[in-house]
């Protein structure tokens, strides 16, 4: 069986796309860094990743970037021999409308080189391609703006684009409007027996979140919808262990079967609240993740196979024989590798050396103090997502901070204005290192440990942090020789660091557990890690 989520953690919007044998689902990655994330399957269970595109600031300057601005919604494809991959850098997000700027790149390899960016205009966002038959290549997107923001005008428009002038040639053209459930976005097209099917997202990106097919006999229209309604959803199933289903995309195998890939989220339950009230359906720490699920034609239009809502487990695709590497449910890092290992990002500006090296101390990740989590700038923080409900991670790490500005240590952070920070920092008045607790909520400070701190020993060469998630809450302890662990007196909400939580114009990211360095006195400071380890429970 194929088990959902295919891609654990926060892994919105995937679109797939097929060379060959070879399958790729591109995801959202915001505001972390390198832009984009890549996975690599042959068999459409077993998913690992191949690249991350957008790695230079030449492809992606994010620095500034707001919340759960940055990359939204990148469309791969592949045609005449190419990887296509359009992405939007949403530069503004709360804001009476969102902006941002549109990038098409490509390669003829998943790994790379990835040309410079082509600009693609500032006029919507979830831009994708359609390689028509004869050659022709035709740009679709969701409008934003002063009047089309989300509501009522939900337009999708389409342009003509030529490849050789690398320029759009056409006035676009608007070829769907949406349903009742408004918030139409991530359009993509795709023709079988003479019909254009079109596929949007609707109804917003949370718990009412569905996908809708349209179809027409020409590429600009007019479309009619399904008439056996939303192709995917789960808003009909509110006891579904698997919630949020939507922004799908479909893939044809060479042997003509059908497949979709969509987000969804494992949301944490509240027991103690009605299905359908306000958290009833619970909190989503890992924030979206990646599923997929069969597609079956009838009467000429697409169905997913065995009901149109997300499933926890498929059938395996039988036709596809070879087995594909997954993806490590554990990690382990002692970072003896000349760069960073794929599961971590940095905050929308390159892992360089501003920010640290793998090669100062070898063996070690050295993090030099720099903004502190609340900045859109440049902070000093590697961080890896939160995959599962219930785990362990935990790092070792030397530091010793000269003043009270300076710190480093291990965090739980969903952005700037929600994290929690197990830190080492300098007491002003004991003239020792200490370890005290942060918490911004919502923008509001909490500090823990700060009347009564925990001194670190002189002799204490090393100091061991870990965080242990379980559920709903999360609590961290911390050691002083990696044997006798002793626990922070502070149980966190795990559930607090999640897209429900948040709310507002920006929650569309996910938990992460990360590795950070800051220094906003000036003097510097760095801090080395000489492990990391995630084990999930």
């Amino acid at each position: 069986m194929i088990h959902n989520p295919i891609i654990k953690g926060f892994h919105p919007d995937p679109c797939i796309c097929r060379a060959g044998d070879d399958y790729y689902i591109a995801t959202s990655t915001f505001e972390w860094f390198p832009g984009v994330r890549i996975f690599h399957s042959r068999d459409l269970k077993n998913w690992k990743l191949a690249a991350m595109p957008l790695d230079t600031v030449d492809k992606l300057d994010m620095k500034g970037n707001p919340d759960s601005g940055g990359i939204w919604a990148p469309a791969l494809s592949y045609a005449d021999g190419l990887f296509w991959l359009l992405y939007t850098d949403v530069k503004v997000v709360d804001a009476p409308w969102k902006n941002g700027r549109n990038y098409l790149v490509t390669a003829e390899h998943i790994d790379g080189p990835w040309c410079d960016p082509i600009p693609m205009g500032n006029g919507g966002f979830d831009p994708s391609l359609y390689h028509a038959d004869d050659g022709k290549k035709f740009y679709v997107y969701r409008t934003w703006g002063p009047r089309h923001h989300s509501d009522p005008i939900n337009d999708i428009v389409i342009q003509e684009f030529n490849p050789e002038t690398q320029s759009l040639v056409s006035e676009r053209r608007t070829i769907f409007s949406g349903t009742e459930l408004k918030y139409t976005e991530a359009p993509h097209i795709y023709k079988k027996d003479g019909y254009f099917y079109l596929l949007t997202a609707e109804g917003g990106t949370s718990f009412e979140h569905h996908v809708t097919v349209a179809r027409a006999k020409e590429i600009d229209g007019p479309y009619a919808l399904s008439p056996h309604g939303p192709l995917l959803s789960t808003w009909h199933t509110p006891n579904n262990p698997l919630q949020k289903a939507g922004h799908g995309s479909l893939v044809e195998t060479p042997d003509g079967a059908w497949y979709i890939t969509y987000l969804v989220s494992r949301p944490l339950k509240f027991h103690d609240r009605p299905s359908l009230a306000k958290w009833g359906r619970g909190a989503c720490s890992m924030g979206r993740e990646t599923a997929i699920d069969r597609i079956e034609w009838q009467e000429g239009w697409p169905r997913v196979v065995g009901g149109n809502f997300a499933k926890q487990e498929i059938p395996e695709a039988t036709h596809l024989a070879e087995v594909s590497d997954a993806e490590s449910e554990a990690i382990f890092d002692d970072f003896s590798r000349e760069s960073l290992q794929g599961h971590w990002q940095t905050l929308r500006i390159p892992f360089s050396d501003r920010l640290g090296s793998l090669s100062e101390r070898k063996g070690y990740l050295r993090l030099r103090g720099r903004d502190s989590l609340v900045s859109l700038f440049e902070q000093s923080t590697v961080a890896t997502r939160w995959r599962h409900h219930e785990f362990v991670a935990s790092t070792k790490l030397i530091f010793s901070a000269s003043n009270f500005q300076q710190s480093a240590g291990l965090c739980c952070y969903y952005n700037t204005s929600n994290w929690t920070y197990l830190a080492i920092e300098f007491d002003e008045t004991l003239k020792r290192n200490c370890i005290r607790v942060m918490q911004v909520d919502k923008q509001v400070a909490h500090f823990y440990l700060y009347d009564d701190p925990i001194v670190v020993p002189n002799e204490a060469e090393s100091v061991w942090m870990r965080v242990n998630v379980s559920g709903l809450t999360y609590q961290y302890s911390y050691s002083f020789d990696g044997q006798t662990w002793c626990d922070v007196p502070v149980i966190f909400d795990a559930w607090r660091l999640s897209d429900d939580y948040i709310e507002g114009r920006g929650f569309f990211t996910g938990a992460f557990v990360g590795l950070h360095c800051a220094d906003i006195s000036g003097f510097g400071c760095h801090a080395d890690f000489e492990e990391f380890n995630y084990e999930p429970k």
